[in-house]
């Protein structure tokens, strides 16, 4: 079968690579994205797929997508939900929407060589060293490694970050220059925070899909399959990735600490005010699609919260052999806590842990917010030199921390007017960045097998 591809769904691409800031709005549908073309249910052009049929499963412009590449690109969204489990017709769906998402990564890569700007073969490989250290912490060989033993390939994570790349440049060129901001949009937008000190702010995380009144009802119930994952431990950046249509897709749906002004929407502002650290909440349905938050943490605007104190620590602990009893650990627990009790100070701390067999370890510029939540007020609690309580596990061993210096957190002034310039530039890129994958889509050609 051969299509002409007129889909209207921006279907989760990503809009730069490694180089966007986190802290973006939401992206709101500031107009309708149809053209004038007659809108179709986009899950109607894709048609079903057997997991196992290794034979080409799309042509993109007589460009090739395997049964391989959709496979291993896949392999590499479940090794992001470990432990989730996925039914056969959520995989179905999965594999539908990861399909979408390569043919749109073609077209971009397609794109960017008509135009004169194709990505290198040595610009993908220097992306993927810096994503092996900075995301695995691995050297590129043992990336190469890491991605097989998961069933995938080094060539699938490339063929992602070149895609990414691609479209950088594509927007670089033809969206970016168009896209003005005034001063007195900044200006206003700098009172209303300035008005807002003293209020709550919010580092949320954001997955958007868009609709049209065609696909509105499938989208939604798409959205409501992707929140049931996510309850189930699934992964909100690895999501946030793949199915997200909101710029900020590229850093796994991560917002920043945001005011609730910039998410300039008021249902959206409404969710988000009465979430607590750690909630998920969603589909939640706004003008042109739907929303999925997630929010990490909360505090108060331009004022200093003890979160953001910066901790110099002492890290004392004990490991227990391999295989001993559950008792003879717990008393080793308990005799170990008491002799760090007795540690006079963080001076003496490494000579007097040593004397009762512990290891220890200087741990300096550790923010609070760092550490473990349990852990976080019983650091903010503690006075220079004193210990925590003893944590740990038969496994890992048992540890205290010793509290030797704190620095005192400072009020955040908030977002300067160039930062806030910034943001409202890519909330309008990301607007029109929707139009413009549109287009590519409307033009290509796409023939399912």
């Amino acid at each position: 079968m051969v299509y002409s591809v007129r889909r209207i769904l921006v279907t989760g691409c990503t809009v730069a690579a490694l180089s966007l800031v986190a802290a973006q709005p939401l992206l709101a549908q500031d107009e309708e994205v149809t053209g004038g073309v007659e809108a179709a249910d986009e899950d109607s052009f894709i048609p079903q797929m057997d997991p196992d049929n290794r034979r080409a499963s799309a042509k993109v412009n007589g460009e090739i997508i395997t049964g391989t590449d959709l496979d291993q690109r896949v392999a590499l969204i479940i090794a992001a939900n470990e432990g989730v489990e996925i039914s056969n017709e959520e995989m179905q769906r999965l594999r539908q929407q990861v399909m979408r998402n390569l043919i749109d990564e073609t077209l971009e890569i397609q794109e960017a060589a008509a135009q004169d700007m194709a990505v290198t073969k040595q610009e993908v490989d220097q992306y993927y060293q810096q994503y092996a250290v900075q995301q695995f912490h691995r050297t590129p060989e043992q990336l190469d490694e890491h991605l097989r033993s998961l069933n995938s390939s080094p060539a699938s994570l490339k063929r992602q970050i070149e895609g990414e790349l691609a479209l950088d440049r594509l927007l670089q060129r033809n969206v970016r220059p168009f896209v003005n901001v005034s001063a007195d949009e900044v200006n206003e937008l700098y009172q209303r925070l300035q008005a807002a000190k003293g209020t709550p702010e919010y580092k949320l995380a954001e997955i958007y899909l868009s609709s049209t009144p065609a696909t509105h009802q499938a989208v939604g119930e798409n959205a409501k399959r992707i929140v049931d994952q996510l309850r189930q431990g699934g992964s909100f950046p690895a999501y946030a990735r793949q199915f997200s249509e909101a710029s900020t897709a590229v850093v796994g749906g991560d917002l920043g600490w945001i005011r609730l002004e910039q998410l300039q929407n008021p249902t959206l502002e409404s969710v988000a005010r009465s979430m607590k650290p750690g909630q998920l909440v969603g589909p939640v349905e706004i003008p042109g699609g739907f929303s999925i938050l997630y929010l990490q943490d909360s505090r108060q605007v331009g004022m200093a919260d003890p979160r953001d104190a910066v901790l110099n620590l002492k890290q004392i602990s004990l490991e227990f052999p391999k295989g001993i009893a559950e008792e003879e650990a717990q008393a080793r627990a308990t005799a170990f806590a008491q002799a760090a009790q007795r540690i006079s100070s963080c001076a003496t701390a490494d000579t007097e842990g040593a004397a009762i067999g512990a290891q220890v370890v200087t741990n300096d510029n550790i923010p609070v917010r760092a550490l473990p939540e349990a852990l976080q007020q019983t650091m903010l609690q503690l006075s220079i030199g004193q210990i925590t309580p003893p944590f740990g596990s038969l496994e890992e061993g048992v540890r205290v921390l010793m509290l030797c210096g704190r620095e005192a957190p400072s009020g955040d002034s908030g977002p300067n007017y160039d930062q806030l310039m910034a943001q409202l530039e890519d909330d309008r890129v990301g607007k029109r960045t929707q139009r413009y994958l549109r287009d590519l889509r409307r033009d290509a050609v796409v023939e399912y097998n």
